[in-house]
Parts: structure tokens; C-alpha cells; sequence
């Protein structure tokens, strides 16, 4: 199986409505046009090659839907989540649900998170990374 590594962080904005381009190095770690945007976390949007969403699925759905959390996690993740495709500009829409979700605007944020990648509103991003550096550097 093929491991993408998504990395580095981007800054950019809106080619459209709701229209983002990829970063190039994104693009590569992609295998087919085919990219799922899911309600990620800390109110950011996550960003899947196809093969991997099915993998992390996966793992979600091996938890019994009789456990609360199973059941919490599956609403969770398959509500929020929307096929896109990526056109021969390397630009996706963004479905207006997430964009809302994710208070993401103008000023746009695209980082790698390893096994996917995650688009944030800018300024959130600034925000979350400045306290992600303060909790690290408590914890060292």
C-alpha cells in the first residue's frame, strides 16, 4: 500500500467561488482526481486521496455501531464528507457546507498533516499553530 506524505504549509486564496488550487506537491501525492473533503477537526477541512479515505473509514467503521462512539464518529465523518474532483488546473470547489463549517473566507490556508491534508480559514491557522507551539513547548 501506498503511503502519501501531504507537507508544508500554503498560503492562498480563492480562484472562485469556493474554488482553491491545490499546491503542486499536493497534486503529485495524489493518485486520481477523485479527492474527499470531510469536516476535520479544531474547524478545519479534511482532504483525502480516495484510497486513503477508504483506509480511514476503515478503521472507523471496525468500531461496533452498537458503541456510542462508533456511532458518534460515523455521523461525524461520513455527514461531512463530499467527493470532489480535481480539474486540469489543479483547482477544487470546496462544497459550500464545509466552507461553513470551517469559517474559511478569503485568506486560505492548505497544510500537510501526513496521511491527509487540511484547509484552514488563514487566520484560525495562525491562531491554532501559535497554540500548538505554546502546548509543545510546555510539554518540552
Amino acid at each position: 500500500m501506498d503511503v502519501h506524505m501531504f507537507l508544508g504549509e500554503y498560503q492562498t486564496k480563492f480562484t472562485g467561488k469556493g474554488r482553491v488550487i491545490l499546491p503542486r506537491k499536493f497534486r503529485q501525492e495524489l493518485k486520481t482526481r477523485e479527492i474527499i473533503l470531510s469536516r476535520g477537526f479544531e474547524k478545519c477541512i479534511w482532504g483525502f486521496d480516495l484510497s486513503d479515505f477508504e483506509a480511514e473509514s476503515k478503521k472507523q467503521l471496525e468500531i461496533s455501531a452498537t458503541e456510542e462512539r462508533g456511532r458518534l464518529l460515523r455521523r461525524y465523518l461520513f455527514s461531512g464528507s463530499e467527493s470532489v474532483e480535481l480539474d486540469a488546473q489543479g483547482r477544487i470547489i470546496i462544497p459550500s457546507a464545509l466552507l461553513d463549517f470551517a469559517s474559511v473566507k478569503e485568506e486560505v490556508a492548505i497544510i500537510g498533516a501526513g496521511d491527509h491534508f487540511e484547509i484552514w480559514n488563514a487566520k484560525l491557522w495562525k491562531k491554532h499553530i501559535t497554540e500548538v507551539e505554546v502546548e509543545i513547548g510546555r510539554l518540552s
